[in-house]
């Protein structure tokens, strides 16, 4: 079955692999014959989140590239870490977002950049049973769930 692109590209912190994770990436890797995906640095996403992830980056890696929907997984570098970045440096075809950042200010621009050189960017549907802060909500100070 012929794709809609030849190369795809997701970018996410992926802390906490999860339903909806693997839901954005099925849908990608749908769509695609090739998909990237770039992990967003411990430092990054401190700086956007103001705290740690709860799996460090190399980890969140290998586990993002053992998902079968996954042809090449990579971190993120602090410095070059936005769309842009990426886009000089593999050319792909399309970015694919969840629908939580459709009508972000960030993604408008970005969105526009992208269509002035022949890419898409595509939003998917925001899995709304699960997401990494909903698991961590169920944590305690030291990961282990709360018990109701």
């Amino acid at each position: 079955m012929q794709k809609r692109y030849h190369v795809g590209y997701i970018a996410g912190v992926f802390d906490l692999f999860h339903k909806g994770h693997l839901n954005l990436l099925r849908r990608a890797k749908e769509q695609c014959e090739y998909l990237l995906v770039g992990i967003v640095s411990d430092e990054q996403a401190i700086k956007n989140k103001k705290r740690s992830p709860y799996v460090c980056e190399q980890d969140r890696k290998e586990i993002v590239e053992a998902c079968r929907y996954v042809d090449k997984a990579f971190i993120l570098p602090y410095a070059a870490s936005g769309t842009r970045d990426v886009y000089k440096k593999y050319h792909f075809d399309v970015q694919f977002s969840g629908s939580d950042y459709e009508h972000d200010s960030y993604w408008l621009e970005e969105q526009a950049w992208l269509r002035e050189r022949g890419a898409d960017l595509v939003f998917f549907p925001y899995t709304q049973s699960v997401s990494s802060t909903k698991l961590k909500e169920k944590m305690d100070d030291n990961g282990k769930p709360v018990l109701n």
